[in-house]
């Protein structure tokens, strides 16, 4: 009965609407339509300065009430440059909307059509073509040349003494792995992966995964000040490591290892301090569409000091220890590979 009773009053509507343009139409016969016309472009030219003036209150409105429900200042030194790349690119795409938008709403108004105006035809001009076109195509040159020197430096070689942090993105969560005393992280094969006891494949093999400590609580701590670099992957589908509070994200790609890099640079009690949140918490989204739950896909990054991360990580126990039940074979030389940390992984 619902529906019946919507469609109904669409169809009246219509009705409504079409009747409404039928007595103008015969309105204009009577009074005479040169007069109506004219009546009519001097209407629509205040309207469209109204709604001028009402689109830009609207837009500082807008900005006013969002200010406090920003990202707070970034975290992180590749973030400070992102932010400072994006103020430019909003203030000069800012300036450039503004005059164009306010030339064609002027333009509206002040050129409407009258009994003593006729429209001028102006077909074309080389030199405006010419300028239309150089001048926005060098502004967004220069932009994206600022763009990538920013992605570039992003997507660089970690510094030698990074902290390294291995993320892996399984439906729905986050599996992350640090290296143990050795500083490497061992090899894994994705044929070894099993739900009850080596979530990433782990190769036992390995001696450099005996001392390996895994969270699969989405939790990754990381070191405030010091470089640290992620080594991204997926067991399952697309997902994408976000972060955006150190303005990061990254593609996690099945069988296909990414990385970024970056120096958090507040810690996260430094934060909570800062945006006067106590409960404020640096999130790890998913910022690709990996399935009905990718909602839920939701991390934390607790930014520390270094003494307070060794003493975290010295409370932690290898992913071995916790998981394994047996022993498995083990090579006899104990001696820990000092293999490049990129290089070590096998991904799944």
């Amino acid at each position: 009965m619902s529906g019946f009773l919507t469609i109904a009053l669409i169809a009246l509507v219509f009705i409504i609407i079409y009747q409404i343009a039928k007595a103008s139409e015969y309105a204009a016969v009577l009074r005479g339509k040169e007069k109506v016309e004219r009546q009519t472009n001097r209407t629509i030219a205040w309207l469209f300065l109204f709604s001028f003036i009402l689109g830009m209150w609207g837009i500082y409105e807008c900005h006013l009430y969002l200010m406090d429900k920003m990202l707070p200042v970034s975290a992180s030194d590749h973030g400070v440059r992102y932010d400072s790349m994006y103020r430019i690119t909003t203030i000069i795409t800012g300036i450039v909307f503004f005059i164009t938008q306010a030339l064609l709403f002027f333009f509206a108004f002040r050129y409407q059509s009258t009994e003593k105006r006729t429209a001028f035809y102006f077909p074309h001009s080389n030199k405006l073509e010419l300028l239309w076109t150089t001048v926005p195509a060098i502004a967004m040159a220069a932009l994206v040349a600022i763009g990538l020197r920013a992605w570039f430096s992003m997507t660089s070689a970690a510094p030698a003494n990074s902290q390294v942090v291995e993320i892996v993105g399984k439906q729905f969560n986050w599996i992350i792995r640090y290296p143990g005393a050795d500083n490497t992280l061992g090899k894994r094969d994705f044929r070894k992966i099993n739900d009850a006891n080596n979530v990433l494949g782990l190769d036992w093999n390995d001696k450099a995964n005996m001392d390996d400590v895994i969270a699969e609580n989405g939790e990754m701590h990381l070191i405030v000040n010091r470089p640290v670099k992620l080594i991204i992957g997926s067991r399952d589908v697309i997902h994408d490591v976000g972060l955006p509070h150190f303005r990061m994200k990254m593609d996690a790609v099945p069988g296909i290892i990414t990385t970024i890099w970056f120096t958090p640079t507040i810690t996260t009690a430094e934060m909570k301090q800062k945006t006067g949140n106590p409960n404020f918490v640096y999130e790890i989204s998913c910022d690709q569409m990996c399935g009905v739950g990718h909602y839920a896909m939701r991390g934390t990054v607790i930014v520390e000091t270094e003494a307070e991360h060794k003493a975290w990580l010295a409370k932690q126990k290898s992913y071995y220890a916790t998981m394994n039940t047996s022993t498995p074979e083990i090579p006899a030389d104990s001696t820990p590979q000092k293999a490049d940390t990129t290089k070590a992984i096998t991904m799944n």
